[in-house]
């Protein structure tokens, strides 16, 4: 055993001997290389990935959940200060729901889930007041938090006391609130005003102005109060939305004329008049069901005829012969018939009554000019533009000043506005514009063309250098081959005469290498003789 030991090193030690530099340091590379990528391998499949199973944890909280975990054997780790806690991660999961139908984590803070736990009796007015607040507080942190941005929520609500009779007025509650924002995260006053909505629904009698916000860096969110004013502008909105009508307009003229004549061939100016007074106002009209008969609906009709038909007596008397009567006169008057009759007819009808509410809109576009100055094809000729050309585009700007307009300010007619006093069309060539003919002829610097000449030559060295030294490896190998290849003369023992010892040595020559054991053992024999 110690000789096949002893033979193995030595081939072992033949063969390391043998190899080259660059063979060897290849052998001990791979070896090295191998036993890292085993004890990787090892050590990745023997590690637990931790996962986090809850984040932003007060020390108590962390505290409560730690202890349950070690008591049923989990591995866990604390980070973050101890706000957080770490779990094998193939156990969040169910460690979530475990928790949880367990009450935990316990924040120690009162929701509205703490009366349903301890609904019951025995507890006094003055209790239920203080938990109702805690609650009520707890539940508004909760819905703050859940807004993007907003990391942490404290909330202190001041609510007034119920009075014992009805009449009592009824006092204002109020709200001071401390977010602690995301780290960069910046608040637009879109959130904000949603944030100060949001308090003000979720509290009874919370007005907007009772309400205070801040951040932890005692910085305020104050609402904006313009956006629920009736839509009244200040004079620099006004100014600023005057600009942004006539930027608008301006855009789509320059754009659609710069299609047709060229961007660099029109200059486009615009000029408006709006007016911001905003109208409310109340109509009640009352018109007739039938408009062309002018008659409503007859609701209720009542129709009275009377008819008389008869003679009257003879009328006479004895003439007066008293103190107060007339002499020689007969009372009464003549005999005749007559016939009467009287119709009365009293019909109620019904009429449309509207009623309505009318409120302008804020502002009114009432006059609209258009200044377009457009260069000719010949800059020096305007007699190259055609009349057709300018006519069409006079028809294009008179139509975008009749739709823009407001209809009131049109007349009757719109078509019989003045229309074409509110357009001007100026064709002449622009002394004041850039000639841009000097950049255009080179757009690249003759630095760039420089540098561009200097690294290619750069490259092409390098490359020759590289060419050149590969080539030279090619021969030095073809001549180490060669070298390596040159056959060595042995001289031919076969000439010699053969002799009786040179017979022998050969024959123990092949018994070495065909039969070793034996070749030993003749040895042994040999030696010990």
């Amino acid at each position: 055993m110690k000789e096949r030991l002893q033979e193995i090193k030595t081939k072992t030690f033949s063969f390391w001997t043998s190899r080259t530099k660059a063979q060897k340091t290849a052998m001990l590379s791979t070896v090295i290389v191998s036993i890292f990528a085993i004890a990787a391998m090892v050590y990745f499949l023997n590690k637990t990935d931790m996962a986090p199973l809850y984040k932003d944890l007060t020390v108590q909280e962390t505290g409560q959940i730690k202890e349950v975990l070690d008591g049923r054997g989990i591995q866990s780790q604390i980070t973050n200060n101890g706000t957080a806690i770490l779990v094998p991660q193939q156990s969040v999961d169910s460690l979530k729901v475990e928790l949880a139908a367990e009450g935990l984590p316990k924040s120690g803070s009162i929701d509205y889930g703490f009366f349903g736990e301890r609904s019951g009796f025995g507890m006094t007015d003055n209790e239920f007041r203080i938990m109702k607040l805690d609650a009520m507080q707890t539940e508004l942190a909760n819905l703050v938090k859940s807004i993007e941005g907003v990391k942490e929520a404290q909330v202190m609500l001041s609510l007034p006391e119920e009075g014992v009779f009805v009449r009592e007025s009824t006092q204002e509650a109020s709200a001071s609130i401390v977010i602690e924002n995301d780290p960069g995260y910046q608040f637009d006053q879109n959130h904000v005003n949603a944030l100060y909505h949001l308090v003000s629904k979720s509290i009874p009698n919370l007005a907007t102005d009772n309400i205070v916000i801040m951040n932890q860096n005692f910085e305020y969110f104050d609402l904006n109060n313009n956006q629920s004013s009736g839509n009244t502008f200040n004079a620099s909105t006004q100014l600023e939305l005057k600009k942004e009508i006539e930027r608008d307009i301006q855009r789509q003229v320059q754009q659609m004329l710069g299609m047709m004549m060229g961007y660099n061939k029109v200059v486009v100016s615009v000029t408006t008049d709006i007016d911001f007074t905003q109208e409310a106002r109340e109509e009640n009209r009352v018109t007739p069901v039938d408009p062309e008969n002018m008659e409503g609906i007859a609701v209720s009709v009542e129709r009275i005829t009377e008819s008389y038909t008869g003679s009257e007596d003879t009328a006479g008397g004895v003439p007066g012969t008293g103190e107060a009567d007339i002499p020689a006169y007969v009372a009464g008057g003549g005999s005749g018939s007559g016939d009467y009759e009287k119709m009365e007819e009293r019909i109620n009808n019904e009429v449309n009554r509207i009623r309505s509410e009318i409120v302008e809109s804020p502002y009114k576009v009432r006059d609209l000019g258009i200044q377009v100055m457009v260069e000719p094809p010949v800059a020096d000729d305007p007699l190259s533009m055609q009349e057709n050309t300018i006519n069409d585009i006079r028809q294009i700007l008179s139509t975008i000043v009749r739709t823009t307009i407001d209809k009131n300010m049109l007349g009757e007619d719109p078509e019989l506005a003045n229309i074409d006093e509110k357009i001007v069309v100026s064709v002449q060539e622009f002394n004041g514009k850039v000639e841009m003919e000097e950049s255009t002829e080179s757009t690249i610097p003759t630095w760039v063309y420089i540098a561009a000449g200097i690294l290619l030559a750069v490259i092409l060295l390098l490359l020759f250098l590289l060419f050149k030294r590969s080539s030279k490896e090619e021969e030095e190998e073809i001549m180490v081959t060669e070298e390596e290849t040159v056959p060595f003369q042995v001289p031919d023992i076969n000439n010699e005469k053969e002799s009786e010892s040179s017979a022998r040595r050969k024959q123990l020559e092949k018994m070495a290498k065909e039969k070793p054991d034996e070749f030993a053992k003749l040895l042994r024999s040999w030696l010990s003789e």
